[in-house]
């Protein structure tokens, strides 16, 4: 969670992904689309400025195990760079957004080793044509598990595709967040148990476990 400078002090905080941690130099790097006041003020911030953060925070991504298959939908990128560079094990990701500008952060990505990259554009501006969905099936049935952030339509297709291919899939949700902590309760997710909080419960969750409508 990054707070805002204190002469904004009454702005909630904003829920981010780890992107980059360098442990050499103890820095780590987020990734964020600006989108509204609180992005917008971080665009804005000065080299050298100093903001409050807190975290890490919830449940993570379980360890990639090999032949996993990584999906993204535009900023939804974030914790699947930092979760492929958290293993040296071959792994596929298959990267989309509406236009080759929104496949953020694309050069890192290709830079990550042991990682076959496969990039959709909707627009066809870069790489393959259509949704990132359109290619999962032909890959599902060489994947030991799918691990997947982006978009509620994009999630809520993976799930479907991973049913009835019986591929074990995760999800790491994309909610609005006020306090991190577990605390307000802002940040509800649907399950198969009830409602469970992004921030504590997740933002991870076993795709059996997320429901995207009333039934499924």
């Amino acid at each position: 969670m990054a707070y805002m400078p204190p002469e904004h002090k009454y702005m909630l905080p904003r829920p981010f992904s780890l992107y980059q941690v360098d442990r050499e130099n103890g820095t780590v790097t987020i990734l964020f689309e600006v989108k509204g006041a609180g992005t917008s003020l971080m665009a804005e911030a000065a080299e050298g400025s100093t903001w409050k953060i807190a975290g890490p925070l919830g449940r993570s991504f379980p360890a990639l195990p090999p032949d996993a298959l990584l999906v993204a939908g535009g900023i939804g990128i974030a914790p699947l760079v930092f979760l492929a560079a958290s293993s040296k094990q071959p792994r596929t990701l298959v990267f989309g957004g509406r236009t080759a500008e929104q496949l953020a952060c694309l050069p890192a990505v290709l830079d990550l080793p042991n990682l076959s990259v496969i990039e959709v554009t909707e627009d066809g501006s870069r790489g393959k044509q259509g949704l990132v969905t359109d290619y999962l099936s032909e890959l599902l049935p060489s994947a030991q598990a799918l691990f997947a952030c982006g978009p509620r339509p994009m999630l809520s297709k993976v799930k479907e595709l991973c049913f009835h291919q019986k591929v074990p899939a995760w999800f790491s949700m994309e909610e609005r967040m006020a306090c991190g902590i577990g605390a307000c309760v802002g940040c509800a997710v649907q399950t198969g148990a009830g409602y469970k909080r992004a921030c504590s419960d997740g933002p991870v969750f076993a795709a059996e476990e997320v429901f995207f409508n009333d039934r499924s």
